[in-house]
């Protein structure tokens, strides 16, 4: 965080019953610290009581100098994809199941986000995925992702066909449910369970997973993030698929449609207690072994 930090921006779990309570406790401390606060407005409908001036997400980008956000890994993919262009930093409070992104517990916020500001933290660059929809020869769509983009079958249990190019040059054609289009960060989510690799969270490099290939020899690959992926849509005139940006928004695809998938201009900045090991977040959210 090169910038002192004078504002911080909250942002809470939506619908959430208990996130209210431990963003007005996240209010008292940080005032105890003579900073500014400014309130997301989806956040502040379901505090009950507005604790400090609201902005919405569009604007509040330009006034803060630090995000918090409470929730689990979706709440923090969702703000980070815009708090990304104006290259705030993200502190993340975890109150979800997995917290591979938000890895501070609830019950030790204020003692954490307190060494932080001190300046005892360290922080991570993560890459994010830009990715264009082309129809006819045009541009009809357009979106941000953390985690992954994701070409997938409609609602019927019909398998699609596609094909994948890297750079302009032909991989595979393919049948099956899809296709998973992940960042380092997105590996341990959607695509970790359709059987792809874990990346280290820097690693300059796009991963490219099939979901369910009807052909068994269709294997997950691991491209550099200076590539460009293009799924072109060839099997869906009587059926339907779409295309999906970290789970949380979707379009529609139709018969050849082009889907471009490259590296975003921007980052996303976390910030981490000090001393955090991503190999240690894996061992106790995963469950693998320890040291013996």
């Amino acid at each position: 965080m090169e910038k002192k930090i004078k504002t911080v921006g909250l942002f809470g779990k939506y619908q959430d019953p208990t996130v209210a309570e431990h963003i007005l406790r996240l209010v008292e401390f940080l005032r105890q610290r003579r900073l500014n606060i400014l309130l997301d407005e989806h956040t502040a409908e379901h505090l009950g009581k507005t604790p400090g001036p609201v902005r919405s997400r569009t604007a509040i980008g330009n006034e803060i100098d630090l995000g918090i956000v409470v929730g689990g890994d979706g709440t923090l993919l969702n703000v980070a994809r815009d708090l990304a262009p104006h290259r705030v930093p993200i502190i993340g409070v975890n109150l979800g199941r997995l917290g591979f992104l938000t890895d501070i517990q609830a019950d030790t916020m204020t003692a954490e986000i307190g060494k932080i500001l001190d300046g005892d933290y360290q922080t991570e660059s993560r890459m994010l995925l830009y990715a264009e929809i082309m129809r006819k020869g045009h541009i009809v769509h357009t979106a941000n992702a953390f985690n992954d983009v994701v070409v997938t079958k409609g609602e019927l249990a019909r398998i699609i066909e596609f094909e994948t190019y890297l750079d302009g040059e032909f991989v595979n054609s393919t049948r099956g449910d899809g296709i998973i289009v992940a960042t380092p960060t997105g590996s341990t989510a959607y695509a970790l369970s359709s059987g792809g690799p874990i990346l280290t969270p820097t690693l300059e490099a796009i991963a490219l997973v099939p979901i369910c290939p009807h052909t068994l020899s269709n294997r997950p690959i691991v491209v550099s993030s200076d590539s460009i992926v293009e799924i072109l849509v060839t099997g869906v005139a009587n059926q339907r698929a779409h295309v999906t940006f970290d789970g949380q928004s979707t379009f529609s695809l139709e018969d050849n449609d082009r889907v471009y998938v490259r590296r975003a201009e921007i980052e996303v900045e976390l910030v981490h207690p000090s001393g955090r090991s991503h190999f240690e977040v894996l061992r106790i959210k995963l469950h693998w072994g320890r040291k013996l």
